[in-house]
């Protein structure tokens, strides 16, 4: 779907991240089918592009500072290029409450508070379990577009044959521009979804997980010339969607909030741990109490923390 950012009515900033050089505006998006001209609520988020590699004309003017002795501080405007955009747009059109509040410590809409918590086996089942149990098969319609090819089947780099059990694709992730290697993410989505996150993950999964981090490597490999150490894959507990799926970005792109400790857990470490699990029983992810960092409008942060003071107390006793 394209978008007239020309008709868009700015309301208010839900985020200004200068880290990130990104900032993220609610507002109301017309377009020329509204009959009624009211519009629908929409979330635009900017990002600055990755400089690129400097060539001759690439700065068109320059205003000075300040300067002293050998040093000198100035402003910078680059030039005009059709194919090296300045920022990079999301659009979320017509946007709901659930996307305003959305929790991704990677790309947040809203700003807000963030508490680490401890996640117990039991704390899953009566919390989490029950919040994903329930969660919005529409949240999830992008994905299913994606894997039945009627969207961005253009973009996909590796695709399991239709017979393997555990199958997945491998495309480009919507926070990468598709040009700037050193920025370069992708990520691996599941066909099926019967893994919803990290929780589900057992030893049957291995041959899984090691073909994801195979295919990625020799997709990126063949595609944009990076080897294997080159690459950093991880899993986010919690993700932001409950259909399992790898982020695959350059391991020199740094600064990446959602690469964090309390978010991320690296692919290879979690094959390393289902290949010491036990060979039956519940798996170590099913036993294991979780950390992460959890934001307070998440939708299940107030039974959390009201749990929290419960395990401490226990931690004590």
């Amino acid at each position: 779907m394209a978008f007239d950012l020309s008709r868009f009515t700015f309301e208010r900033v839900l985020n200004d991240d200068p880290a990130a050089h990104s900032v993220t505006l609610l507002g109301i998006l017309r377009s020329p089918d509204d009959s009624d001209g009211q519009g629908s609520t929409a979330i635009v988020r900017m990002e600055k592009t990755a400089l690129p590699s400097f060539s001759d004309g690439l700065i068109s003017a320059v205003k000075i500072i300040d300067s002293t002795d050998i040093y000198t501080w100035m402003f910078g405007w680059l030039g005009y290029s059709s194919d090296r955009p300045d920022v990079k747009i999301n659009v979320v059109c017509p946007a709901t409450d659930v996307h305003i509040r959305k929790v991704h410590l990677k790309f947040f809409y809203s700003r807000q508070q963030v508490h680490i918590v401890r996640e117990t086996p039991a704390l899953y089942e009566r919390v989490v379990r029950p919040y994903i149990d329930t969660f919005p098969a529409s949240r999830t319609k992008w994905i299913d577009e994606i894997i039945s090819g009627r969207s961005e089947a253009e973009k996909v780099v590796f695709r399991s044959p239709e017979t393997d059990v555990h199958g997945f694709l491998i495309l480009p992730d919507m926070k990468w521009d598709l040009t700037t290697v050193t920025s370069l993410y992708l990520v691996a989505l599941m066909l099926l979804p019967d893994i919803k996150c990290l929780r589900d993950l057992s030893r049957a999964h291995l041959p899984l997980l090691r073909s994801i981090r195979r295919e990625a490597a020799r997709a990126v490999k063949a595609r944009w010339g990076l080897d294997s150490t080159e690459l950093r894959l991880f899993v986010h507990y919690q993700p932001s969607y409950y259909h399992f799926h790898v982020h695959i970005v350059n391991a020199n792109h740094t600064g990446l909030m959602g690469m964090t400790v309390g978010q991320a857990h690296l692919l290879d470490d979690i094959i390393s741990l289902l290949e010491l699990d036990l060979e039956s029983g519940p798996s170590i992810f099913q036993r294991v109490t979780l950390s992460y960092g959890l934001g307070e409008q998440h939708g299940f942060f107030a039974a959390m923390k009201t749990a929290q003071s419960q395990l401490l107390d226990e931690s004590y006793a």
